[in-house]
């Protein structure tokens, strides 16, 4: 099984990371100065060059340095190269990484947008910091815009969602339930403070592929994907309520791969406490699920945080491959947070890991990692590892260069705005009050037998869709039979895999009527689910 070299043990050993057991996760933790980023960054430009695309929160904007290498006029080379000679790595050389920058504004890298749609009520009540009562009728207003066929792409769609809920509440309130405008109220304050915090540019199209986090260059090395998060620190639960989307997003659309030889995305989540902090026992059960379950998917998350208690019990059960960086025993909290790392590892009858964990040096970690058998390694005293490239951040020029040359470029830098929600809602308020004029003026018998006004997006499409989403159906339907007939076992449902395909072609469809080729995931989904 192919190994990543972390460090040189006390017992003279090499700790080593195996990549088979990777995507059973891992943790970084330690108190700041203690070398938490410079073993990250270690990690990461070791997994692209064994071919595992990463992706990493640049939370002090220092991380984009792994893409330009090393140098020796550096001002601490000499303790690098010394600790690259005393663990014997003949081989050591600085080297550049390829690598892809992202920004959910846009400024430093390539925009990261997701509809609000995708997003879900779940999640969106989590950044908006809204009770159980103003999430329920959150809950309502994307119901509502699913039974009244309108997207929900950006904040706009999703205010004029909430105005056009409101002046509808009394029919909801009979069928799901009290729709108080105090809550609604509540809601639209809520995204006004997220727009004016710039959360707004996060929302719309296009909106991000997951197929572009995993990619490779032509030396078959992993992109590191680097989202600057310097700015997006400010907005804490927006940083962690994308992370948690992303994770989501990676859950829902890579397939089963169970355990494989190497994964196929290793997420390294900075400052992962913010995911944690004030989140309801909801959202921590949605947490815990979707990393216990992501491993299968052939994903790794590694949390790095600065006190290992941060991470909930239930997920840091999850965290088999360990790298602990020193502790400072100042409060009886920090002293409470080294008793319950050292109990974590496999004990060494050689250490005495509680006392360790204070005394370690800057660069040096104790570290446990799965074994091939998938057993917990013994606790080393370990010298981690020097990196191979720059250490600190790169200059606005060479960020262009690096963005000219990314195999995205061009791809999401330009927002699109089609119609949705907001569009819909308008042009419906536009021939409410035109058809009132003409009831005046006509009366409302010969009103009624005219055509509408607004031409449906479904009307304009001349039964293209009906035929199509036939075939698919019948395609999709007919492959199921045939593999039943053969003797082929299939878990497929075949009304809900017929369903699929012809939400699929329907997408297509439709995205040829509006000029756009691929609709996008949010129109399968969507269509899909409505057609089951």
């Amino acid at each position: 099984m192919d190994q990543i070299f972390l460090g040189l043990g006390a017992n003279g050993e090499k700790q080593s990371l195996h990549l088979g057991r990777a995507n059973r996760h891992g943790l970084i933790a330690g108190a700041t100065g203690t070398g938490k980023t410079v073993t990250l960054q270690g990690l990461a430009e070791s997994f692209s060059a064994r071919g595992v695309p990463v992706f990493v929160a640049d939370v002090k904007g220092d991380l984009a340095g792994i893409s330009m290498p090393g140098s020796p006029t550096f001002k601490h080379a000499d303790k690098l190269e010394s600790r690259a000679k005393e663990l014997g790595m003949d081989d050591y050389a600085y080297s550049d990484n390829p690598a892809v920058f992202w920004d959910l504004y846009g400024e430093q890298g390539h925009p990261i947008r997701t509809t609000i749609s995708e997003m879900g009520p779940l999640l969106l009540a989590r950044l908006l910091d809204l009770n159980e009562t103003q999430e329920g009728v959150l809950n309502i207003v994307f119901r509502f815009a699913d039974e009244e066929g309108m997207l929900l792409l950006d904040l706009e769609d999703l205010q004029t969602m909430l105005v056009y809920t409101s002046e509808h509440a009394s029919e909801l309130t009979a069928k799901y339930g009290n729709v108080s405008k105090a809550s609604i109220g509540t809601i639209q304050r809520q995204l006004l403070s997220l727009d004016s915090q710039g959360g707004g540019q996060f929302f719309g199209e296009p909106a991000l592929e997951i197929a572009d986090f995993i990619k490779l260059d032509d030396q078959g090395r992993g992109y590191i994907n680097v989202l600057a998060a310097d700015k997006l620190m400010r907005s804490p639960k927006l940083y962690a309520t994308f992370l948690l989307w992303l994770l989501a997003e990676l859950f829902e659309t890579l397939p089963e791969v169970g355990d494989p030889e190497k994964p196929k995305l290793v997420f390294f989540f900075d400052e992962a406490h913010l995911l944690f902090d004030d989140a309801p026992k909801a959202l921590e059960d949605k947490i815990e699920q979707v990393v216990r379950l992501i491993r299968s998917k052939g994903v790794g998350v590694f949390f790095v945080t600065q006190n290992p208690i941060d991470i909930p019990e239930e997920v840091a059960g999850q965290l088999g491959n360990r790298v602990q960086h020193a502790l400072r025993a100042f409060t009886p909290k920090d002293q409470k947070a080294i008793r319950a790392a050292a109990d974590t590892f496999r004990i060494n009858p050689d250490l005495d890991v509680e006392t360790a964990i204070t005394e370690l040096r800057t660069g040096e970690a104790l570290v446990s990692t799965l074994m091939e058998d998938g057993a917990p390694g013994i606790v080393q005293r370990t010298l981690i590892k020097p990196p191979r490239s720059r250490l600190g951040p790169i200059t606005p020029k060479e960020r262009a260069i690096m963005q000219s040359i990314s195999p995205v470029e061009g791809k999401y830098d330009e927002r699109v705005d089609r119609e949705s929600a907001a569009e819909v809602i308008a042009q419906k308020m536009i021939d409410a009050a035109a058809t009132a004029e003409e009831v005046e003026a006509q009366g409302r018998e010969a009103v009624a037998k005219q055509e509408r006004k607004s031409t449906s997006l479904w009307d304009g499409l001349g039964g293209k869709v009906a035929k199509a989403a036939g075939s698919a159906a019948a395609a999709s339907a007919g492959s199921i039979l045939a593999a039943k007939l053969s003797g082929r076992k299939s878990r497929a449902n075949p009304t809900a895999s017929a369903a699929s395909s012809a939400g699929g072609t329907i997408a297509t469809e439709i995205g040829k009527a509006v000029g756009i080729p691929g609709l996008g995931r949010f129109a399968r989904n969507l269509i899909g689910g409505l057609m089951r």
